[in-house]
């Protein structure tokens, strides 16, 4: 009995998730395989290319790099925040949280308006006779860093703060009444512990830069393409839907990759960790 029941509630989300989110992403990708008859042609005309290698290894890059600034910022950043009283909690939440609440397109100009030519750094460098010139930030693989790390950021951020206000203070106490230094506490207690944290905000913040296509159109341009510019260029300027479906496929395939090689690490440090305990 109860086990129809779940089945009855089941089964209808089921199948609109199926309907809704597979069934359009399958039919994006089977004509990859099966245009001028089933094979992988496309692919490997796509993997061979030098042009779209080089798209495909800067999507790569700049989706590590900005994970890994995220962490090397994210991770401190949470431990101030997890440590403070309730209403100073709560309002630096909120403050991180903003970048998030503002439309993309926004965002986006907004970082024109500071990197560009005329923009806030250039016009502060030149003040100060610093540069002659104004530097070119815009259209480079800089500016999409700089542009995905302020919206991936939070992210990372709110993840760890999560998992850090979970941690036993006694344990941290206890570490400092023995001795430790504080930045011994952090790097040899808080991190181990919230380890598992920081692989769920780096999958986060990798699968949201390697799929983001806002960011790197309006700050990296046609120079700097990214595989999601790549897809809204092959799809909509295009049309050809072939490539497009190929490139969704490669791009799912990448994240959910990452993810799984994640939770496959996490898994070994959570039995490392037991082992040990």
């Amino acid at each position: 009995m109860k086990k129809s029941i779940y089945t009855t509630l089941v089964l209808p989300c089921f199948i609109l998730v199926t309907v809704v989110l597979i069934v359009p992403i399958v039919m994006i990708v089977i004509p990859s395989f099966t245009e001028g008859g089933l094979s992988l042609t496309h692919y490997i005309t796509f993997l061979s290319d030098p042009f779209y290698q080089g798209i495909l290894w800067r999507t790569l890059k700049l989706s590590v790099i900005t994970t890994l600034i995220c962490a090397l910022f994210g991770i401190p950043t949470a431990y101030f925040i997890s440590i403070q009283k309730k209403s100073v909690k709560s309002l630096l939440q909120a403050l991180v949280m903003f970048p998030l609440l503002t439309n993309a397109v926004v965002r986006g100009f907004a970082w024109m308006n500071v990197l560009g030519r005329n923009g806030l750094i250039n016009k502060f460098l030149m003040s100060l006779s610093l540069i002659e010139e104004p530097l070119s930030l815009m259209y480079t693989e800089l500016a999409i860093v700089v542009g995905s790390v302020y919206l991936f950021l939070p992210l990372m951020i709110t993840t760890l703060t999560s998992v850090m206000e979970n941690i036993d203070s006694d344990l941290v106490n206890a570490t400092l009444s023995l001795g430790a230094k504080p930045y011994q506490v952090f790097f040899k207690v808080i991190i181990p512990l919230c380890f598992s944290g920081i692989l769920v905000g780096s999958v986060l913040v990798f699968t949201g830069t390697l799929s983001a296509y806002t960011t790197p159109s309006l700050l990296g341009g046609n120079q700097n393409m990214m595989l999601a510019t790549l897809l809204y260029q092959q799809a909509n300027q295009l049309s050809n839907w072939t490539n497009a479906g190929m490139i969704s496929l490669i791009m799912i395939v990448l994240s959910l990759t990452v993810m799984k090689g994640m939770n496959r690490l996490s898994k070994r440090l959570d039995k490392r960790g037991y082992e040990h305990a």
